[in-house]
């Protein structure tokens, strides 16, 4: 039988990379995160979408890097110390997310989290639900809407 320390999701939990943007804390179900590193420089890339920062050099892979607070509509804020490239893959497709933070590794129990009920449709295409745990809430988004691989 599995046990917890080498099986990222037993049963009735999920492990979720908690991030803030903004003032809000989001996450990524941690499958799909592949490595989190600090903001190194980015390469623009001419005519690509208004969310799309740039390009990356990735030990000889150039990844695609989303400004995830313009994909989601947010303001923009400053880059800090603490800001971090999440480095997602879902599928073959593999970009960098920019956030402010990355807080923690979290286990959630699959019954604290809510499926998404946003009245904008726009906005709850990249949302899958929201995660409670204590007194905090996790946004939980969808990784395929926001790389573009879900029709828009």
């Amino acid at each position: 039988m599995a046990t917890p320390e080498n099986n990222v999701q037993v049963d009735n939990e999920v492990q979720v990379v908690a991030f803030k943007l903004r003032d809000e804390e989001y996450g990524f179900n941690i499958l799909n995160v592949k490595e989190i590193k600090g903001l190194t420089d980015i390469t623009r890339v001419p005519f690509a979408s208004d969310f799309i920062k740039g390009v990356i050099n990735l030990r000889g892979s150039v990844l695609p890097v989303i400004d995830l607070k313009k994909r989601l509509g947010l303001q923009n804020t400053p880059y800090t110390d603490d800001t971090r490239i999440v480095i997602v893959r879902s599928d073959d497709i593999e970009v960098g997310m920019i956030v402010d933070a990355v807080t923690e590794v979290i286990t959630l129990d699959t019954a604290h989290i809510d499926a998404a009920k946003v009245v904008d449709n726009e906005t709850n295409r990249f949302i899958t639900g929201i995660g409670k745990e204590d007194d905090r809430l996790i946004i939980m988004l969808n990784l395929d809407a926001i790389i573009g691989l879900q029709e828009e």
